[in-house]
């Protein structure tokens, strides 16, 4: 029988032969091996990132009650989201049908060309996005390691300044040589580290915003509606940009949809893949919102209204530096794992366009142009992945250097995407899928909820906007 066997180009062909079900799936591609314990790590790797370390500052911005509330009420989201998306892995039905191995594809089969499209511009204009995020993120890490032991030696009241574009060059280079993986599917023991790493910087954070709390002295002012205007802020509009801009931080600390689909494709068939992608997003989500909760509420409890950006590298504690260095190079390996996870739908979905396109170009198909070094973990690669990854990483570490603000990335890539990639979509195909009537009371809720969510990322995107046009006057490329 025919079975269409897909090579390490992407590209698809139908071969004749015997289906073997030990080796091949329904869809005649290798086994899957997923599991519940691995797509739950690509969760985590993928969900507890940056965003976590901008938490206390967030709260700082919302006080008390609304700090809490919109934690919550962006996780409650985001799982229910989550699992709308998981039931549209296949299609129509979401057990028996036919598999969508990408987000777009899913689109495409339940909404149509036009939103397929708009799905594209909007999920892999959040890949490059997060590049550039994750890069600046793990530079400013590395940096601070060098600043922690500059204060370490020569006391607090120093003025110790790090460039961070040198370590940018470092993160790159390591992404250039981790890009050569071959696909989303050999991801599973980088993100594994990757997830450890993450609990690891967080609850590290923890301690060391517990330990200053607990070292007494603590003079710090906290408030039920956040930073006051006359006090730490200076005008009514910049209190109402800073809590924009919060909900943008708080939104992008809990991005997973735009790689939802592709992650749930790595999973065995039996159990049904929707199932068990339910049951990973309620682990991934819960221990999430545990340690947001808690990063959140015991950040703010520290450090009050003055709370750092990012408080691992803000320097609102500065011993013992041994412990922020850890925690420092925590942030390093986990960034390092959760840039591939991002990344490689976005090199596979490239490539197989450029495979589709010009399907006889040797330098797009052939396999015979670079070996990897450590044949145990790489096969040899088309001289094409290697030169358009390359390109990928370096550009992307570019546009980086010469927009390095850390909040302002973060609240804008939650905004731009907390509505279309994790809301908007998965309420579209389920409607669809489910075939809910028109103003139907399910359907009517399901509108309110996506109109409401589109509401707080306009409000989180003008937030951010406004705040990175602000630090864009007052910086210097490259200075």
């Amino acid at each position: 029988m025919g079975i269409e066997m897909q090579q390490q180009n992407g590209t698809s062909v139908t071969m004749k032969t015997d289906f073997n079900s030990e080796i091949f799936d329904d869809d005649g591609r290798p086994k899957r091996t997923g599991t519940l314990l691995t797509v739950t790590a690509h969760i985590i790797t993928a969900v507890i990132g940056s965003g976590v370390l901008s938490l206390s500052w967030a709260f700082a911005q919302l006080g008390w009650i609304a700090g809490p509330i919109a934690l919550m009420a962006i996780s409650i989201i985001t799982f229910f989201s989550s699992t709308l998306q998981a039931n549209c892995y296949r299609s129509p039905d979401p057990i028996t049908g036919k598999r969508n191995y990408t987000y777009m594809q899913a689109v495409k089969a339940y909404l149509g060309g036009f939103q397929y499209r708009l799905c594209g511009l909007a999920q892999y204009g959040f890949f490059i996005a997060i590049a550039i995020g994750y890069t600046i993120t793990a530079s400013i890490s590395l940096a601070a390691i060098k600043r922690s032991n500059c204060f370490h030696q020569n006391g607090h009241q120093v003025e110790c300044h790090e460039a961070s574009y040198p370590y940018m060059i470092v993160f790159a280079i390591i992404q250039i040589i981790l890009s050569q993986i071959p696909n989303f599917h050999k991801l599973s023991g980088l993100s594994i580290i990757a997830a450890l790493m993450s609990f690891a910087y967080a609850l590290i954070g923890l301690g060391l915003a517990i330990s200053k709390i607990a070292a007494g002295g603590n003079d710090v002012r906290t408030t039920l509606i956040g930073v006051t205007v006359g006090v730490e802020v200076a005008s009514n509009a910049e209190k109402v940009f800073r809590v924009s801009q919060s909900l943008g931080n708080i939104a992008s600390a809990y991005f997973f949809s735009t790689v939802l689909i592709e992650i749930q494709d790595t999973l065995k068939s039996s159990p049904p893949e929707n199932h068990v992608m339910k049951k990973a997003s309620a682990i991934g989500v819960s221990i999430t919102t545990l340690f947001y909760m808690l990063c959140g509420v015991i950040g703010y409890a520290a450090f009050g209204n003055h709370a750092p950006g990012n408080f691992l590298t803000g320097f609102g504690v500065y011993e013992p530096f041994w412990l922020l260095d850890v925690g420092n190079i925590c942030i390093v390996v986990h960034l390092i794992g959760a840039y591939q996870v991002f990344s490689q739908p976005f090199f596979s979905v490239v490539e197989q366009w450029c495979c589709n396109r010009w399907p006889k170009n040797k330098f797009i198909t052939s396999e015979n142009g670079v070996t990897i070094p450590f044949r145990i973990f790489w096969r040899t690669i088309t001289m094409f992945k290697l030169v358009w990854r390359t390109l990928f990483v370096i550009i992307t570490s570019l546009v980086s250097m010469i927009f390095p603000f850390f909040n302002d990335m973060m609240g804008l890539i939650g905004a731009a995407t907390f509505w279309p990639m994790g809301v908007y979509f998965p309420v579209e195909m389920y409607l669809v899928q489910s075939k809910t009537q028109r103003f139907s009371t399910k359907w009517i809720w399901l509108k309110l909820l996506s109109w409401a969510c589109c509401l707080v990322s306009i409000v989180a995107g003008i937030g951010s906007i406004q705040g990175l046009i602000s630090s864009l006057t007052k910086y210097e490329p490259f200075s």
